[in-house]
């Protein structure tokens, strides 16, 4: 059986807690900062046998949160047939960043895994980014927004995911003309172009399929932002489902929230329509 325990990350000393059944990669080092995932095989697949992946990107508003956030999610999707990771990345209170940082990462850990697709056991051709408010930016970032790749990586090798899965995402991050929406705001956001990472505004043909998870009554990160992204992805042509939840406010996706259960069998379906799990969900 795995046992949970303390590590402190190389140089940049910082301690967290090791993530039951997960095995801990550094997939980037910057400045002082080792930024681990970590990842969730499912049990007696050998690396020879190509699985799709899913990479979760906790939330936190860019300045704090911790992998952990997704790691029901992770064991849940594992045992389905997947590779599931659930990544570090750099936030304000921790490393002194800005929300472009945090995207940065988000595009270097998809970089990374698919550059080590083929140790890993994964399907290049088949890796979601997924995540929760800031964590849902950053991984709309890794699909919509071109750009922001650091510029020591390898660049054939893309960034992009092939599928999205998002919740309660943060994806107006600027104004648009003749629209009432609020962008989102707080200090994480400020001193760059805001919309070099506004995801709505980076809305193309060809975007991955994508699905989000959205309280209806969020206050936080407004619904309407969710259902603007929607009808503009859909306008370009591309994929998405907006799944809307009366009365839940920011946050409602989390382990153990009554919604959980119904967010991640929805996810589970809209996986198995892309044909990266097969059978009928198994949560009860």
């Amino acid at each position: 059986m795995t046992r949970r325990f303390l590590f402190l990350l190389p140089a940049a000393g910082l301690l967290f807690a090791q993530l039951e059944g997960s095995k801990a990669e550094v997939y980037k080092t910057t400045g002082d900062t080792a930024l681990q995932l970590y990842i969730y095989r499912p049990a007696g697949v050998p690396v020879t046998e190509k699985r799709p992946a899913i990479v979760f990107f906790f939330g936190g508003g860019w300045k704090t949160g911790n992998p952990k956030q997704f790691e029901q999610q992770c064991k849940y999707l594992s045992g389905r047939g997947m590779i599931a990771i659930t990544a570090d990345y750099r936030v304000s209170s921790r490393n002194q960043t800005k929300a472009w940082d945090s995207a940065r990462d988000a595009k270097s850990a998809i970089r990374w895994v698919r550059q080590n697709a083929a140790r890993l056991g994964i399907d290049p051709d088949r890796i979601v980014a997924s995540g929760g408010s800031a964590g849902g930016h950053i991984a709309a970032v890794t699909g919509v927004v071109k750009g922001l790749d650091e510029a020591t990586e390898d660049h054939s090798v893309s960034s992009r995911p092939n599928a999205m899965v998002l919740f309660n995402p943060v994806l107006l991050l600027a104004a648009v003309p003749g629209r009432e929406m609020k962008a989102f705001d707080n200090p994480e956001l400020q001193g760059g172009d805001r919309i070099s990472i506004s995801p709505w505004h980076h809305v193309t043909k060809g975007a991955p399929p994508t699905i989000i998870f959205h309280g209806k009554a969020d206050t936080t990160v407004p619904y309407v932002t969710a259902e603007a992204f929607t009808e503009k992805m859909k306008a370009a042509g591309n994929r998405c489902e907006l799944v809307g939840y009366e009365g839940e406010k920011h946050g409602f996706f989390n382990y153990p929230n009554k919604a959980y259960t119904d967010a991640l069998r929805k996810t589970d379906e809209f996986l198995v329509s892309l044909g990266y799990l097969s059978g009928s969900p198994t949560l009860q």
